[in-house]
Formats: C-alpha cells, sequence, structure tokens
C-alpha cells in the first residue's frame, strides 16, 4: 500500500470550510484544481457531483493524504467499500491543474435524491456567493485591475476606494497566458511563484462589475478564492480573485496594456517586483 493517496474535494473539505479540520497535516498540491463533472446543491448545507465525461467541470483543490485519513473520510462520506447503499462513493478521476494531470480519489453521489439543484458554474464556494451576495467583500487586484485610470474611464472606480493593504498572493506567479486579440493578457498560474496586488474591499456591485469586466460569463476568468498576506503582517483569507479558464503559451500584451500595469504598480507594489514587471515584459520583446 502506498504511504500518500491523493484526494479531490470540492465542498466542505476545501480549506476555510467547515470539514476542512479532517484535512489537517496533509498537504496541498493544488488550490486551482478541477475535474469532469456536474456540481449539485443538495439543499442540506454540502454540495455533491457526479461524474461526467462531458464538458461540466467542478472546481475544488487536490491534497496529499495519508491511508489512515480515509477512515474519518469515509465516515463523513457515509462511505463503506463494496456497500449498494453508500452515500458515496469512492472513485479514481483524472484531476486537471495548472502544472498538469494527476490521478486522485473522488467522492461523488451514490443517491439521485441528493442531486437537487445544478450549480452551473462548478463551484461550491462561487455558489455561495452568489446566493449571499454579501455587501462587502475584499478583492485582490493583479496586472491591469491596478489601474485606477482605467476603472475611471469605466466609470467604476467608486467601487474600488477602499484599499487595505497591499500583500502577496503566494504560489502563484503572473503570466500573460490568456490570448487577446493584440497580444497576451495577465492571470495567476499556480506554479510556486508569488504575485504581488492590492486589496480592495468593494460592495457587491463591484463584484458584478468585475464578473463583467473579467469575461466570467462568456467563460474568459473564473472566480477563485485565494489567501492574501499583506505587508503589515496580517493574513486575509477567502479573498476574491480571478484565474483563466483556459490558459495558453505565454505571448507579449500591447504595449497600452502593458502601460496600465505599471502604471497601478508604481509606488505601490514593492520596488523589486516592479523591476520584475518590467523586466517580465522586456523578456518578452516590448520596448518599454
Amino acid at each position: 500500500m502506498s504511504d500518500k493517496y491523493k484526494l479531490f474535494v470540492y465542498g466542505t473539505l476545501r480549506k476555510h470550510e467547515q470539514n476542512h479540520f479532517l484535512l489537517e497535516g496533509s498537504r496541498c498540491l493544488a488550490q486551482q484544481a478541477w475535474v469532469y463533472g456536474e456540481l449539485f446543491d443538495t439543499g442540506l448545507g454540502y454540495p455533491t457531483m457526479k461524474g461526467s465525461h462531458l464538458e461540466n467541470k467542478v472546481y475544488g483543490e487536490l491534497y496529499e493524504i495519508n491511508p489512515e485519513q480515509f477512515k474519518e473520510l469515509d465516515e463523513l462520506e457515509d462511505y463503506i467499500p463494496g456497500d449498494p447503499d453508500n452515500l458515496y462513493n469512492r472513485i479514481e478521476q483524472e484531476i486537471h491543474t495548472d502544472s498538469g494531470i494527476e490521478h486522485a480519489f473522488v467522492y461523488v453521489s451514490n443517491r439521485d435524491d441528493l442531486l437537487v439543484k445544478p450549480i452551473v458554474h462548478g463551484d461550491w464556494k462561487l455558489n455561495r456567493l452568489l446566493e449571499r451576495k454579501p455587501d462587502k467583500i475584499f478583492y485582490f487586484a493583479y496586472g491591469s485591475c491596478m489601474d485606477m485610470e482605467r476603472f475611471k474611464a469605466a466609470k467604476a472606480d467608486q467601487y474600488f476606494r477602499t484599499i487595505r493593504g497591499v500583500g502577496m498572493l503566494k504560489g502563484y506567479s503572473m503570466k500573460y497566458v490568456f490570448p487577446g486579440v493584440d497580444g497576451g493578457r495577465a492571470d495567476i498560474v499556480e506554479n510556486g511563484g508569488e504575485t504581488e496586488g492590492i486589496l480592495y474591499e468593494i460592495p457587491y456591485d463591484g463584484v458584478e462589475y468585475l464578473f463583467q469586466r473579467e469575461g466570467f460569463y462568456g467563460g474568459w476568468y473564473r472566480p477563485v478564492f485565494v489567501d492574501i498576506d499583506l505587508f503589515d503582517g496580517r493574513r486575509i483569507t477567502n479573498v476574491l480573485t480571478f484565474h483563466v479558464y483556459n490558459k495558453k503559451e505565454e505571448i507579449a500584451p500591447p504595449l497600452h496594456y502593458a502601460a496600465e500595469i505599471l502604471r497601478g504598480a508604481k509606488g505601490r507594489l514593492s520596488e523589486k517586483y516592479f523591476a520584475q514587471l518590467e523586466e517580465q515584459l522586456k523578456g518578452l520583446g516590448l520596448d518599454i
């Protein structure tokens, strides 16, 4: 028997969720992972999924766990190997991450009565945000979303007037892997790097503006939730930011877009990171 197993989680076992303590001591291999499947709200305070080979995707996190952890996990999911009356079954599936494909266990529904309401975008955390519509939420801006001039031009600057700090998203690098008609656009790639940005507190109307700007409804950028380490020592959890659905090879952005990024970063992010942004653009062939 292997010393370690991999497990994909999509509901209450995810980071900062109520049952995540059952994964204490486990190593997170990917915060931005997905499987082919269909996600449903059970109406009981947790989601469930069924496997699928269609285009539907379920988003979650990938962990490396010890075999003995399955005892409590199986109990939580009401799973007994070989029992036809299980609430969930534990199966193996391909897991997609920014670093490639892995194979891991996933708990999937064994009862159709749990498939109450489809979650069409495939993300339990996002589903709760859309349902609750909180008055305010933390938002981490990187790339061109740090540029106040662009917010003003869009008549959306009123949403981004409350800055709570400048900080670091650890585990992710910013790369230009979303192809626009005139060049690349910025994205965070989960590859162990670091990305600096601005932490805003925004009203829910600002969230709706970002959904439109980032092309969420068109399948461009996906809303995700991350932890941000502010330069004043605080850590803010479950912060909204955006992650490209379908990444391509990195290509140079257009000059006007690069100018927005540098304008938003200058004097706000660290000098070291600003210099890194410039070198990255030069390395992609831009004369800045």
